[in-house]
């Protein structure tokens, strides 16, 4: 951008009646009676936004009322548009929660494979603020467990999607436990909604509890994906959950995130408190690719578990929220970590991953770039290499755990 140019020049058509008021405010004292009129006009202005997203929210759209599995007609049953809405995020999540128990647990390829028996089951876990959380586990059949890997899947994923990553763990005696977030996969919530990252945290705490209470003895590691790994990583930050685990795994954490709209930023905390559940189709991210294996792409993105619609302004919200956190915090990490990151990732930022690398007060800590990998590791054409560094590291610190 030149510096010859004018502020004028750079606005909307509102421009010529904002820009007499602030060149007068910058060459005068403003008067009592200017500020009111300058505060009206930017009151009335933002009434004007918030009410045109209103009339485009998918909230009172056809097509959306035809999306939560219902018509136009069903919205005036049951005494206002409050308790329909309810119902359909009700009959929604029974929709979900039937096709998670459809997910196939173990991969067809891993059946007759030496070390691929395992003990796998699906159940709920009840979280803090009393929301059934849908929950997977696999286990070696032989029931000798080296160490457990808790996972906690990436924004609009899903447990399920890590079978046969669980299948790999399962191979070197690892046992799997997954968990999929609020608004997602299986679990309680409108879909691909979020009212608070730190709520995810919060739930991840309580599961790693459960997981320890059923395997007492057992080392654990805690393992997230994107905005799982920033989840986890904050998890981590807390004294009672890093107590409890022998490292983390982070794969792509969204501890800096690029911003497909820079609208985003600027509105966030305003919409977020006011439409919170709006999709903001200007931040939709779906057609960036996240992997280079074209079968892994539609896989994802034909998977009805997938949330694929534009992000909802909490959830993107929550997400700035969090990435701010953990970069002011990143010098207070202690636990032992391994994170992985692509180097053509186009979701997450993996200078990040280098930074936390560098900064994190954690004495035992390793870091692995991936050139020209993208934003999925573990669903790139080399996802066994990626799952075997992975495990590889776990190992090592079992090792070192033990001298």
């Amino acid at each position: 951008m030149e510096r010859g140019a004018t502020v004028g020049e750079l606005t909307s058509g509102a421009s010529g009646r904002i820009i007499p008021v602030l060149r007068n405010i910058r060459r005068s004292v403003p008067s009592p009676a200017s500020l009111v009129r300058v505060l009206f006009f930017l009151h009335s202005l933002a009434l004007r936004f918030l009410l045109f997203l209103l009339r485009r929210s998918p909230l009172s759209s056809k097509t959306a009322v035809a999306a939560a599995g219902g018509s136009p007609r069903q919205r005036t049953r049951g005494g206002g548009g409050g308790r329909w809405r309810a119902a359909a995020e009700e009959e929604d999540v029974r929709r979900r929660r039937a096709l998670a128990e459809e997910v196939e647990m173990v991969p067809q390829s891993a059946e007759s494979e030496e070390g691929g028996a395992c003990r796998w089951s699906t159940f709920d876990f009840v979280g803090p603020r009393r929301r059934v959380l849908f929950c997977r586990s696999w286990l070696p059949a032989s029931g000798d467990l080296r160490g457990i890997t808790v996972i906690i899947h990436g924004l609009n994923e899903h447990s399920g999607r890590y079978a046969y990553f669980a299948k790999q763990l399962m191979a070197c005696n690892f046992g799997v436990y997954a968990m999929d977030w609020i608004g997602h996969g299986g679990s309680d919530g409108l879909h691909g909604y979020v009212p608070s990252l730190d709520y995810v945290v919060e739930d991840t705490g309580k599961f790693l509890e459960k997981v320890k209470s059923e395997n007492p003895g057992v080392p654990c590691f805690l393992f997230g994906h994107s905005t799982g790994g920033a989840v986890v990583l904050k998890a981590a930050l807390y004294p009672h959950i890093e107590a409890m685990v022998e490292g983390i795994v982070l794969t792509s954490p969204a501890i800096r995130v690029k911003q497909a709209h820079p609208i985003v930023g600027a509105v966030a905390p305003i919409l977020s408190l006011v439409l919170p559940k709006f999709q903001f189709k200007g931040a939709n991210k779906r057609r960036i690719p996240v992997s280079r294996d074209p079968a892994a792409m539609l896989a994802k993105y034909s998977d009805p578990l997938v949330y694929t619609g534009p992000i909802r302004v909490r959830t993107g919200h929550e997400i700035l929220r969090l990435s701010s956190y953990l970069l002011q915090n990143m010098k207070s990490v202690t636990v032992p970590f391994f994170v992985l990151h692509g180097t053509a990732d186009r979701i997450t930022d993996p200078l990040a991953s280098q930074d936390l690398y560098n900064v994190a007060a954690s004495r035992h800590k390793d870091l692995k770039l991936y050139e020209g990998f993208l934003h999925d590791l573990l669903f790139e054409p080399e996802s066994d290499k990626v799952g075997a560094d992975i495990i590889d590291w776990m190992l090592r610190r079992l090792q070192q755990q033990s001298l």
